[in-house]
Order: structure tokens, then C-alpha cells, then sequence
């Protein structure tokens, strides 16, 4: 193969049980080089250029499978690095909703509620892989079957995520869905992003922009209260990029349930939903979705005992994580964007981050 054309490889990346594991590796020459793993999904690393042209690995991750599921562990502090998050991302409140005047309990994994699926989701599953290649794309398309009752959500559904990297420095993730009954479904990719390098410190002086007049109050469990309020005036006001550390430790009592932010946005429709940067190296994340909301979290709870790929600690604020998805608990909140996916309906949603660099 010819070094000016994009390659797509796949490396055998360890066992689980009997199971192999396989890491498929999309890389555009001279510009972003992007590892999958068919467990969980995982983003295990996205290389990217920086102003000078030196690349670095702006996700964070694990570098062994071993790490991968020793924090797939249930009753562990689980941090989801890089994951395909399902069959519903967030969290939904008490462990339980009612679908058609059906109640369906879930296994709770986040105190009183059932957070990304529980504690067996989707990030925990070996999805089957297709490799792709077209004239300016390469990429994987990965296939899960979800029996009826698999966590306790009612419905077999058959989810389909596809990655694919462009010679634009964009990463599209595509998701569609199906099911053979009344079911809910919200999928997201749980990727912490650092723009300076993965294990170079924390994220606060990096800015952000999340493109939303609104966003979603908490309580002590953060489940949302109700309805969206008005982010102005407030720390939760990202219109005009803003360090990410800038009010991160003020005493708003919605930054002090969640130790940070870890809150859905409510986004604006026809225009970029986020946009980070890093003023370091000059990188520049930028996100469109199709989903209503933004999760941003800013890495409140990562600790020094995990250790990212290039030997080095993380820490909190590591990384800041971007999950576009349905809103928190909407199962149980008819007032909510609706999750509820129906024999003969098709679950789609698509996102796309690009990097680049300014001066």
C-alpha cells in the first residue's frame, strides 16, 4: 500500500476467556490515527497533529486489555474510557420505567439508579466487526444482538455503530437501531477527550463552547429536576468559549452536587454543538450531533490510580468527556425528547468530531 493512502489494520489486542479481542486501526496519512477495539467499542486512542505537525493521543485510555476489563469489574468506579455506551446512556432514576403500563426493573450500579446501561451495558460486550473502505473513508462497523430482557430492557434490538475517519480529520460515528418490541434505547461513545495529550494534565485550561441557551438542573443523585432552565448569568453559560476550570470551583450549588460539571445541555439546533480548545498546542476539537443533548463532564471523579497508555497517571479533570445522547431518565419524563424505540422504527443518530489547529 502506498504511503499517501489511508489504511485500516486489524492486531489481535488479547483474550477474554475465549474470546478474542481485535484492534482495528484507521489511519489517514497525515492526519488522525484512530483505534477501535470490537470490546466495548472503545476509542482506545485518536492521534491528531498539533500546530507543529507532532502528533499526540488526545483521548484518554487504557493500554493493556487487562486494565479494559478489570475496570469493566461490577461495583467498580467504572470510567468508561473510549466506550459504546448502551442500551441507555446516563442515568435512569430508581432503576426503572414503565413502557405501555409495563414496569421494567434495571440493575442499579450508580447509587439509587441504573447508570449507561448497568452494570453489564453494552461497553462490556464483544461486538462483531466489518472493516470498511471506500474512496475517502475507511472504517468499522460493528454489530451487537441484545436479547429481550438483557439488563431488564424489554425487547431483543439489534444496534449497529459505525466509526469512520476522512481525509478532513473527522471521525463519524453513526448509530442505528432496531427492535421486536416496545423498548427505550439512547447510544453514545464515552470518550475524555485532552487536547494537550492524554496524561499531560488536566483539561481546565483548555476553553469551551457548547452551543445551548439551556440545560438540564440536578438533584443530590443527578437525576434531573424537571424542566431546562436558562444557563445565563450562570457557571453553566458556555455560549462564549470559556476555560473549562474558569468557575469550575465556585460555590453554585449545581457544581457542588455533581463536583464539577456532569450535567446535559440542551442543544441549539443548525450549528456546531461544541467546540474545544486547547491553547498549548492549538488543537481544536469540534462535535455536530443529531441528538437533542449534550452530556459534558469534566473528569470530576478520575483519580491518579489509573494510567493511561503512555505510562503516565491521570488524575481529576484528566479529561473532559462530550455525550451526545438522548436526555438523562427521559423514560420516566414523557416531557423529555422521547427514547422509546417500536417494532418497525429505526434508531438513528449520528456524530461527528473534527480536529484541527489554529496559531
Amino acid at each position: 500500500m502506498a504511503q499517501h493512502e489511508p489504511e485500516i489494520r486489524r492486531e489481535l489486542f488479547g483474550r477474554v476467556g475465549d474470546a478474542d479481542v481485535h484492534r482495528y486501526v484507521l489511519a489517514w496519512p497525515g492526519g488522525l490515527t484512530v483505534r477501535v477495539l470490537d470490546l466495548g467499542g472503545v476509542i482506545q486512542s485518536l492521534e491528531a497533529p498539533d500546530r507543529s505537525g507532532v502528533p499526540a493521543n488526545v483521548v484518554l485510555g487504557f493500554g493493556s486489555l487487562d486494565e479494559y476489563v478489570k475496570n469493566n469489574q461490577p461495583g467498580g468506579n467504572r470510567v468508561f474510557f473510549g466506550a459504546l455506551i448502551g442500551r441507555y446512556a446516563n442515568r435512569i432514576a430508581g432503576g426503572s420505567f414503565t413502557l405501555d403500563g409495563v414496569e421494567h426493573r434495571l440493575p442499579l450500579n450508580n447509587g439509587p439508579n441504573t447508570l449507561h446501561g448497568g452494570p453489564e451495558g453494552f461497553d462490556t460486550r464483544i461486538w462483531s466487526a466489518t472493516e470498511l473502505r471506500s474512496a475517502d473513508s475507511v472504517g468499522v462497523r460493528l454489530s451487537l444482538e441484545s436479547p429481550d430482557g438483557d439488563s431488564g430492557f424489554p425487547g431483543a434490538v439489534s444496534a449497529e455503530v459505525t466509526y469512520l475517519l476522512d481525509g478532513d480529520n473527522r471521525l463519524s460515528i453513526s448509530y442505528r437501531a432496531t427492535s421486536d418490541a416496545p423498548t427505550v434505547v439512547s447510544l453514545t461513545n464515552h470518550s475524555y477527550w485532552n487536547l494537550a495529550g492524554e496524561g499531560s494534565g488536566d483539561v481546565l485550561g483548555q476553553s469551551l463552547m457548547v452551543n445551548a441557551a439551556r440545560y438540564l438542573p440536578v438533584d443530590d443523585d443527578l437525576i434531573p429536576l424537571g424542566d431546562p432552565v436558562s444557563v445565563a448569568g450562570s457557571p453553566f453559560d458556555f455560549h462564549a468559549p470559556t476555560p473549562i476550570g474558569a468557575r469550575i470551583g465556585g460555590t453554585d450549588p449545581q457544581l457542588l452536587i455533581a463536583g464539577g460539571y456532569d450535567h446535559t445541555w440542551v442543544l441549539e439546533s443548525g450549528s456546531v454543538a461544541a467546540e474545544a480548545w486547547d491553547p498549548g498546542s492549538g488543537r481544536v476539537l469540534r462535535m455536530w450531533t443529531s441528538e437533542p443533548g449534550v452530556q459534558f463532564y469534566s473528569g470530576n471523579f478520575l483519580t491518579s490510580e489509573l494510567v493511561g497508555p503512555g505510562g503516565r497517571a491521570y488524575g481529576r479533570a484528566a479529561g473532559f468527556a462530550l455525550e451526545a445522547q438522548r436526555f438523562p431518565d427521559s423514560p420516566n419524563r414523557p416531557d423529555y425528547p422521547s427514547a422509546v424505540l417500536r417494532p418497525g422504527e429505526v434508531y438513528q443518530q449520528e456524530t461527528v468530531f473534527q480536529l484541527s489547529v489554529v496559531d
